[in-house]
């Protein structure tokens, strides 16, 4: 007998593996692509980077939230917007995956679905070219991102200096935004601003803004993943300088918040400067150098003071999502 929705279980995983690897989309950098028990990647130069992140069911996120589609798009972007930070160009992923074996292969489908779209989206001509499947009691993803650097050396988040202009490429706040509205369960607050809660679900990161900061002479950079006042932190500690943020500069990402945050009674601004997962980028430029269009000029760079982060000359508190805080 024909099951019309079989699960994972039903079909075992080569026959899972087959239909599932069929929707995905080919790199255009792979010379081997999937099926041998590794790819191999074509570069132009001698260093390439490589990044990896996880994603846990009931951590991370919730399957009532998400669909499959949402956690493909996002597993792919979430890892991109790190190779674009570092100022490379991705190039290919590898991706895997655990779930029970109860799990629909429609749901897996869509899942690879959400895969494919977010590459050909957000960065044209990457793909998947391999990665595992394996059973679990909940969903767990996890993927591995590669970059070329095209001859160009990577942008760190070392090399920020007294003078440079801090500035930010993409959104502030709305993921954020997004979850609180998700966490709220008001589903006309939901319906009503669905495109900060499809934020929060598929982010979109500013993958060719990366490539043109580091063209234009970019001094430090770094995927906003875990909220801009953490993030700047981070680039401040790691520079030993301090970053001075004009509060006045962000107006125009806390205004864009103000009316979904006045529905649930919350923090506009909070969301801006802790809010993670809106994959912008933070990166810091040489005084007078031409910055890219993409991105929004935030701030300077100080020597380092006895605050690393400044807001409005106030000294700016190290907060943001953390793992294993929540």
């Amino acid at each position: 007998m024909t099951v019309e929705n079989p699960t994972i279980a039903d079909l075992g995983e080569n026959e899972a593996l087959k239909r599932t690897v069929s929707r995905l989309n080919s790199s255009d950098f792979a010379i081997i692509g999937s099926g041998d028990d590794a790819a191999v990647i074509a570069t132009n130069a001698d260093r390439f980077v490589v990044t990896t992140d996880t994603m846990v069911e009931g951590h991370d996120f919730r399957l009532d939230w998400s669909t499959a589609f949402d956690l493909g798009w996002k597993a792919v972007a979430t890892n991109i917007a790190d190779v674009a930070a570092m100022g490379a160009r991705p190039t290919a992923l590898v991706v895997a995956l655990a779930v029970p074996g109860c799990t629909e292969i429609s749901w897996l489908e869509a899942f690879a679905d959400g895969l494919r779209e977010a590459c050909q989206t957000l960065a044209p001509g990457v793909g998947v070219v391999g990665g595992d499947l394996a059973a679990a009691d909940q969903v767990f993803i996890a993927v591995t991102a590669h970059g070329s650097l095209e001859g160009r050396e990577p942008v760190l988040r070392s090399g920020a200096k007294p003078g440079d202009t801090v500035a930010v490429a993409g959104t502030l706040g709305r993921a954020a935004c997004g979850l609180a509205l998700l966490q709220s369960g008001e589903a006309t607050a939901i319906s009503a601003y669905d495109d900060w809660v499809n934020v929060q679900r598929r982010p979109q990161p500013p993958v060719k803004a990366g490539i043109e900061a580091s063209i234009a002479g970019a001094t430090s950079m770094l995927d906003i993943s875990d909220g801009l006042a953490k993030d700047a932190h981070r680039i401040a500690r790691a520079s030993e300088v301090t970053i001075a943020i004009d509060r006045a500069q962000l107006a125009g990402f806390e205004a864009m918040l103000e009316e979904p945050a006045m529905r649930i009674a919350a923090s506009a601004i909070e969301w801006v400067l802790t809010g993670g997962e809106d994959h912008s980028l933070l990166a810091t430029f040489p005084a007078g150098a031409e910055i890219p269009r993409a991105f929004k000029p935030i701030g300077v760079v100080t020597e380092r003071g006895s605050a690393a982060v400044l807001l409005s000359g106030e000294p700016l508190t190290e907060r943001g999502w953390d793992s294993f805080v929540g």
